[in-house]
């Protein structure tokens, strides 16, 4: 398996995720410019990256404008054929101005930017331990989108404490049902606001990012066999 990293005018995070994918986890990792479409080098066993950032400086919203760039469209098609698509943070919200994944994200309940580590916890009920850097970070859908991601498991992490409650004073940006990350119904598609390649090295003092690339790539992929 090998990722691609998408580089957008703005994104920030495109150095720390190319570098926790390739070398804190090994993997061939694959630099992808905005302007460029060709996505021929992936068969759909390997996985597209949007980081994190400001893309196109966030203007009208944030991943507004991404969305129509000349790569993201290659990137639709591939996550259309089954390809692996995972955006963290401004990928996130891409993934959804693209209609990859459904609902919004909002400017935070606070209405301040967010730096700082916080718990999530996985369907298997792990907790981690992950930082989240982000101004609109709170996820939102009507009630329906809501009930159809948690029915079909389509929630994947949630913000907890420290021993895996899921409370409003674990959440934080107001995020709805306490939501950090969703996949799409078919479970190629992911998107998450914690920063799971900013865990990756015992120099930061947390490893725990490792889990989560291991749970969506290595994990998921066993139970599919």
């Amino acid at each position: 398996m090998k990722f691609g990293v998408v580089v957008f005018p703005g994104s920030n995070c495109d150095a720390d995720m190319i570098n926790a994918l390739s070398k804190d986890l090994g993997y061939e990792v694959i630099e992808l410019w905005h302007k460029d479409k060709d996505l021929g080098m992936f068969s759909t066993e390997d996985c597209i990256v949007l980081p994190g950032g400001f893309s196109y400086g966030d203007y009208l919203r944030c991943g507004a404008i991404a969305r129509f760039s000349p790569m993201m469209q290659s990137v639709i098609s591939f996550a259309g054929k089954g390809g692996k698509v995972l955006g963290v943070c401004n990928g996130f919200q891409i993934l959804c101005e693209a209609g990859l994944l459904p609902g919004v994200l909002l400017r935070n309940e606070n209405m301040k930017f967010i730096c700082r580590n916080i718990f999530l916890k996985g369907d298997d009920g792990i907790v981690s331990k992950i930082p989240v850097a982000h101004g609109e970070g709170r996820f939102y859908a009507d009630n329906a989108t809501l009930d159809e991601l948690e029915n079909n498991g389509q929630v994947i992490y949630r913000y907890c404490d420290e021993n895996g409650n899921i409370t409003p004073e674990a959440n934080p940006n107001g995020s709805l049902r306490n939501i950090a990350g969703i996949s799409n119904a078919a479970g190629n598609v992911f998107g998450m606001m914690p920063h799971p390649e900013r865990a990756c090295n015992e120099r930061l003092g947390n490893t725990d990012g490792k889990k989560i690339f291991h749970d969506l790539f290595v994990a998921r992929k066993t139970e599919l066999v």
